[in-house]
């Protein structure tokens, strides 16, 4: 038996398909070990053509020809039906796989004897997810938040489909990948999630032209979305899981429509078509734990939803579309070879001020403030202000799309204001190892941004770090007189610099061969004077060689060294 089958549904995908094909064909697992299914959906274009054209140059490809569904759905389940591996992966037209990636996720199915592998996904249609926050060898849907990641580009044991005759619908279904995962998820005995190494790199195309990115109607998006939450009623008993199953769907895709920025975009009655539609589904497909598990302001919503209050609903979407985040580095030194960051996070709305929690009588009120005048919104209660915050920090390696998360998490706490008043901020101190942060392994050549990601009070911000205010303007190493350090064998040097227009915190990762270079010479694009004269200064007192290395580097135009002096 082949140890993995990949299954393309394929539809008019024209010169994407040579575009995908190539991180197919030359998988590390081996040419014997696996196969390619494409499955032509009735294409109208010369996809047929040229996918018979490349199964027969290779061996480990098939095609097969059917007429049009309309929809992934039937090609993946006829994929899976003639499927002779193992595993199954499924990856769309337009999309690809790493080089390693079958066999590092084969790798980890085979060792825990997995039902489901979550490989790590970059690409231009993903941002940081935090279900690829730590490597996972087994977990189930009931201890890990397998709920944020409901896309099938995933690797599935066939026994496990065709034992719980798990099939995609057929036809034109939207959410189609949600109800199969969620399906999968709760049969599955183990799951597995692979965040240590990139696996899919999820693309968005160059002509919007994604199968993800077809338009609805209200009425028949939530009408599927309504199937979706039916199929975890049907297949949970009702109680915390279930809840917290479905908290998911009613946050993420329920509450959109009423919440920055749709409800802001929308007017008149196409917003009200959404608001009737959402509305009706809510009181009539939930439970009501469901609303109870939300974080302050996101409960609040969904109390405005359901008493119909649709003008407070827009008002309230204008006011927290204002709200930032404020993060202030406390402090920043290298010890034992690792970047210690110390951050304090919190939130601030359009005036400048805090978002705050009121005690009154013994009772916790979200901001008076900034709900003042909302009818339905008075005297909002946050009885558990902690339990839904959290946040971290994040590193993001610009030059292949990737995000880290260092190994730390930042803890909640109330920061006292005075006349009864409250901040919840997130503080802590992470650790940034360059030996370890890219998945076990040190950082690779090139500029890694660090960011800060945070939710609080029901409100989810994703904020640069950036240098204290006391340095602002300064140059970009201004605050980080410590140094670099040398990490990795051969060792690469690690250098802190503050650097783009609001100063964010950057770690450039110098190659052996450039990491002999001073690493002081920082050299930016600049229209200061001052700031270029002094760069010709610092150029004309190098030896010669060194001199002529580093004009190179500036001509080189990288992220954090650019340009002539």
């Amino acid at each position: 038996m082949l140890k993995v089958s990949i299954v393309v549904p394929v539809y008019n995908a024209g010169r994407y398909i040579e575009m995908c094909a190539p991180s197919l064909l030359r998988q590390t697992l081996g040419k014997g070990a696996y196969e390619i299914i494409y499955v032509d959906d009735g294409s109208t274009d010369d996809s047929a053509q040229r996918l018979d054209e490349l199964a027969e140059e290779h061996a480990h490809v098939r095609v097969i020809h059917q007429e049009n569904s309309g929809w992934p759905g039937k090609p993946r389940n006829v994929g899976v039906q003639q499927a002779r591996g193992e595993y199954i992966q499924f990856v769309d037209q337009d999309d690809e796989l790493t080089p390693e990636a079958l066999e590092v996720l084969h790798r980890m199915a085979g060792r825990n004897n997995s039902d489901i592998v979550l490989g790590k996904v970059i690409g231009t249609m993903a941002g940081p997810n935090s279900v690829f926050k730590r490597t996972v060898e087994r977990c189930t849907v009931e201890d890990a938040p397998l709920m944020e990641s409901l896309t099938p580009h995933k690797m599935f044991r066939r026994d496990f489909l065709l034992a719980h005759d798990l099939r995609f619908p057929e036809g034109p279904v939207r959410l189609e990948d949600q109800l199969f995962m969620v399906r999968a998820y709760l049969r599955a005995k183990t799951v597995s999630i692979l965040a240590d190494h990139p696996c899919y790199v999820w693309n968005r195309r160059d002509d919007g032209g994604n199968t993800s990115s077809r338009g609805t109607t209200p009425e028949d998006y939530y009408g599927h979305l309504r199937t979706v939450v039916e199929a975890i009623k049907q297949d949970t008993r009702p109680g915390p899981l279930q809840n917290h199953l479905l908290r998911r769907s009613y946050r993420v895709e329920l509450l959109r429509p009423v919440g920055e920025p749709r409800a802001l975009q929308r007017t008149g009655k196409t917003l009200e078509r959404y608001f009737d539609v959402v509305r009706r589904m809510a009181l009539e497909a939930y439970p009501p734990g469901v609303r109870d598990g939300l974080p302050a302001l996101t409960r609040l919503r969904a109390h405005l939803l359901e008493e119909g209050y649709l003008d407070s609903l827009v008002e309230l979407a204008r006011r927290t579309r204002g709200i930032k985040p404020e993060l202030t580095v406390d402090d920043i030194r290298w010890r034992d070879g690792k970047l210690h960051l110390t951050t304090t996070i919190g939130m601030r709305r359009a005036d400048g001020e805090a978002v705050t929690l009121v005690e009154r009588y013994g009772r916790m009120l979200l901001d008076p403030d900034l709900l003042a005048g909302i009818k339905g919104a008075e005297g909002w209660e946050a009885p558990h202000p902690l339990g839904h915050a959290h946040g971290e920090i994040l590193v993001h390696d610009t030059a292949r799309n990737l995000w880290w998360y260092p190994d730390a998490d930042l803890t909640p706490r109330t920061q006292p204001l005075g006349d009864g008043r409250h901040r919840v901020v997130l503080t802590g101190e992470t650790p940034i190892d360059p030996l370890t942060l890219a998945g076990g392994r040190p950082m690779e050549p090139g500029t890694h941004v660090v960011w800060a990601s945070a939710q609080l009070l029901g409100v989810g911000r994703r904020a640069r770090v950036t240098r204290p205010d006391a340095n602002r303007g300064a140059g970009p190493d201004a605050g980080l007189g410590f140094g670099s350090v040398r990490a990795g064998t051969p060792p690469h040097l690690v250098v802190p610099v503050w650097d783009g227009p609001a100063g964010q915190l950057r770690l450039s990762v110098r190659p052996p061969g450039q990491a002999t270079l001073p690493h002081r010479i920082y050299l930016r694009t600049t229209s200061a004077p001052p700031v270029r004269r002094a760069a010709r200064i610092v150029l004309h007192r190098l030896p010669p060689d060194v001199r002529g290395r580093a004009k190179k580097l500036a001509r080189r135009a990288d992220p954090w060294s650019g340009g002539r002096p």
